[in-house]
């Protein structure tokens, strides 16, 4: 098996953009980064090919003089982005990834049947544009042929992070935690913001003053876990200040939607007193 295996990135977006950086620096050899042809696909693939030395291609000029295909593609695409690939993969393409959360490896069936062994590789990380988050330590789910998981976890630890197999059957359920960690996450934090303006802080405000106490949270969460990090009214048994609360919230509907669905939630999560007088209020 090849200890460096030469890359041809499919997408040109932002984790496209990402591992393609990453893997040049870690000293793979980047051939192609393969669009769709649309003015502007191929713009975007010529700017990441010039920044790691590869050619920008379509799907129909691809050569695919690599050993691994990396697909980084929307997940409603990437069966075709396979399907279009696989005649030309054939003997020449031995590894195929593709990096969605929520689908298996059998996305990628038709490279399998031109003999292409084939894995999902998904990085639990957010990719976003301007962000340059370091791998050092990301866990990597991976799931598929023996031979693909094989090579995936060893680029997986050039890269800095760290693999984990997942069964195939699980995948749905791991990217449901996957979006709750990040996007939804974020949701969360945009309702802080319009609480907040309950207060008389505008957004900007509410992220600079909110970010010291997230923190510390997440720090407490890390090195004591969720029991000991968990404060506030609730786990005093506070249900005058809760009630409180809930009538500010009035005026928010979906912010108060959040409020009592993540405090019934630590009803039954965490140590909480007046249990029972809380949980009659939240569900009034």
């Amino acid at each position: 098996m090849l200890r460096t295996p030469r890359v041809a990135i499919v997408g040109s977006v932002c984790l496209a953009t990402f591992l393609a950086s990453v893997l040049r620096k870690s000293g793979y050899t980047i051939t192609e980064i393969i669009s769709r042809d649309s003015a502007r696909s191929r713009q975007r693939a010529r700017r990441v090919a010039a920044k790691v030395g590869a050619r920008a291609v379509t799907t129909q000029s691809a050569t695919l003089e690599a050993a691994l295909l990396w697909f980084c593609v929307p997940d409603r695409e990437v069966r075709s982005a396979a399907a279009s690939l696989s005649v030309r993969a054939r003997g020449r393409v031995r590894f195929a990834f593709h990096s969605s959360g929520a689908l298996t490896s059998h996305e990628l069936d038709s490279l399998r049947k031109a003999g292409t062994a084939i894995a999902s590789v998904h990085p639990l990380m957010t990719f976003v544009p301007g962000s340059h988050p370091s791998l050092g330590g990301v866990p990597f789910a991976v799931e598929g042929d023996a031979a693909a998981t094989r090579i995936a976890r060893r680029i997986v630890r050039d890269l800095g992070g760290d693999s984990f197999g997942l069964p195939a059957a699980r995948k749905a359920a791991y990217h449901t935690w996957a979006t709750l960690t990040s996007p939804l996450f974020l949701a969360f934090l945009v309702t802080l913001e319009e609480v907040a303006r309950a207060a008389g802080l505008t957004r900007a405000g509410s992220r600079r003053k909110s970010l010291p106490i997230i923190r510390q949270t997440l720090e407490n969460y890390s090195r004591l876990g969720p029991r000991h990090s968990f404060s506030g009214p609730i786990i005093r048994g506070d249900v005058e200040t809760v009630a409180k609360h809930l009538v500010v919230l009035r005026k928010y509907p979906e912010a108060r939607a959040v409020y009592v669905a993540l405090a019934r939630s630590a009803l039954r999560r965490l140590p909480v007193k007046n249990r029972k007088e809380l949980r009659k209020l939240l569900q009034d």
